[in-house]
């Protein structure tokens, strides 16, 4: 059913879903993009598009036009290799924003993957209370929560624990003189499952130079996944937060445990 009519073109109602669904794809990839070193190879990949066009519908300069073809001709392989973080954060994205992600099926489905005894729910006092001292006393610390995406993976480039959370436990964890400070626990349910826990770095390379490879962790496990991350900084004893790909700096406990029960809600 046409709706209206330009110069020789019939304009369907399709036709407008069609416009706008695509907008909408641009829009959320230049917002998947935005602020890192991927949209710089945007660029990248534009320019050298143009200059082939130029070279070869123009100029008609064959020799280089024919080499920039062939890489051109590469370019799905190519464009998959190097955007390789962003298309996996697309898909954690879809996957847990879809209609599907909330059906009973892949409720289901999640449950029966993280079969690993997680319980009904984090309690966040002991994580929040940890903080606030650790603040205080500037030990530097990184705590990951898992939300639905298991974080099985990070956990074995660690130590397996299986441990109760506990207040005492986690500042004991992340005492200078402890032999697993160094990297993050991984909270899955009530349970600590692994200590001094390997995590992916943001390339970011908008993040202001103050936060360190902490902030930078945290803030890679929230793009690759839907993890929460909470960062107390050795220097300044200033509480971060990072969801979603976001970091939510300098923030008090109480802003903390406010976070936190209305992202694990």
């Amino acid at each position: 059913m046409d709706l209206f009519r330009i110069g020789f073109l019939d304009v369907r109602l399709l036709d407008l879903i069609d416009i706008l669904l695509v907008a909408f794809l641009i829009y959320k990839l230049y917002d998947l993009l935005k602020g890192g070193v991927a949209m710089n190879i945007v660029v990248g990949l534009l320019s050298i598009y143009f200059i082939w066009w130029l070279c070869v519908n123009v100029l008609e300069m064959q020799l280089i036009g024919a080499v920039l073809g062939q890489f051109i001709g590469v370019g799905v392989i190519a464009l998959i290799i190097v955007f390789q973080q962003e298309v996996r954060r697309f898909l954690v994205m879809l996957g847990t924003n879809s209609f599907l992600a909330n059906s009973k099926f892949a409720s289901k489905l999640k449950n029966w993957n993280m079969q690993a005894g997680k319980d009904d729910g984090t309690n966040i006092n002991p994580i929040v209370r940890a903080c606030a001292n650790m603040a205080k006393t500037k030990t530097g610390a990184l705590i990951v929560i898992s939300r639905n995406t298991d974080l099985k993976f990070y956990a074995t480039t660690g130590d397996l624990m299986e441990a109760e959370v506990s207040k005492r436990l986690i500042e004991s964890i992340f005492f200078k003189n402890s032999p697993m400070h160094d990297g993050a626990i991984i909270i899955t349910g009530n349970r600590i499952k692994a200590a001094r826990c390997v995590l992916p770095v943001t390339d970011n390379a908008d993040l202001p130079a103050q936060y360190g490879m902490r902030h930078r962790a945290a803030l890679g496990i929230s793009e690759q996944t839907d993890a929460l991350a909470i960062v107390v900084s050795e220097e300044t004893g200033r509480i971060s937060l990072a969801a979603d790909g976001e970091l939510n700096a300098d923030i008090s406990p109480e802003d903390l445990e406010r976070l936190l029960l209305k992202l694990l809600s």
